[in-house]
């Protein structure tokens, strides 16, 4: 008994030591990879039962550009009212935009599963690694990285752009295999980015509710910067 006496005592010194902000990421990672499983598995059922929901015989139909512009619109929204709706509410918002990203994504991972399906595991792992290694180096850098916020937002509505025109016009290979790493380094980088900000304003907001509210923002913006460098990494590993 004295033993766990002590280890408890240890852990809720260590927990008051860094402010909460083991308990805070841990939070955030949770809701985040929450919202990536949620991804797949709508991916999977829209692969194996809902195709024709979103194709016709003639390419996507309505509902697939519903779901992509209207999960672009629900993400704008979430983001600009983070601070002004409960945690709750921003949850639920966070679910409706993964699972409208997994249809979204179903046609990139259906031809990944004909050309090589191996790599969807790869590219998973990829991006999980980067963004590990970025998120830790945003967390523990002591280099201010704020500078970086006006050019990795010009770098992400350039790829917003450049996504829209390809679905008008087709693209050259070689032009969509630079715009993918230029796709993977933008939102590496928006994953530093991204962890120095959430440390800094763990710091600065001093209520559990706005805690509350920056973690469901966090885990918003990261799991945007994750699923984006998946789907680049993927379609690099098969540019065919």
């Amino acid at each position: 008994m004295p033993t766990k006496k002590i280890k408890t005592s240890r852990t809720a010194t260590a927990a008051k030591s860094d402010g909460g902000m083991g308990a805070f990421l841990q939070r955030v990672f949770l809701m985040m990879f929450g919202a990536v499983a949620l991804t797949g598995v709508v991916s999977w059922l829209t692969i194996n039962y809902g195709m024709h929901l979103i194709m016709n015989q003639h390419g996507f139909n309505f509902v697939f550009y519903a779901l992509l512009f209207g999960g672009l619109a629900l993400s704008l929204f979430a983001q600009a009212r983070a601070f002004s709706m409960k945690p709750q509410t921003a949850m639920i918002l966070l679910a409706a935009y993964a699972a409208s990203l997994g249809v979204v994504l179903t046609p990139l991972i259906a031809g990944a599963l004909i050309l090589n399906p191996a790599s969807i595991i790869q590219a998973f792992f990829i991006a999980a690694a980067m963004f590990g290694c970025m998120a830790l180096f945003g967390y523990k850098t002591a280099r201010d990285l704020s500078f970086l916020g006006i050019f990795l937002f010009m770098g992400m509505i350039g790829l917003v752009l450049v996504g829209i025109v390809s679905m008008i016009w087709p693209l050259g290979s070689g032009f969509m295999t630079i715009v993918c790493l230029i796709g993977v380094l933008v939102f590496a980088l928006f994953t530093a980015y991204d962890m120095q900000f959430l440390k800094r304003a763990h710091g600065q907001l001093a209520d559990k509710y706005g805690r509350d509210q920056l973690a469901v923002l966090g885990a918003l913006h990261l799991y945007i910067a994750f699923i984006a460098m998946f789907q680049y990494i993927l379609a690099l590993l098969n540019r065919r």
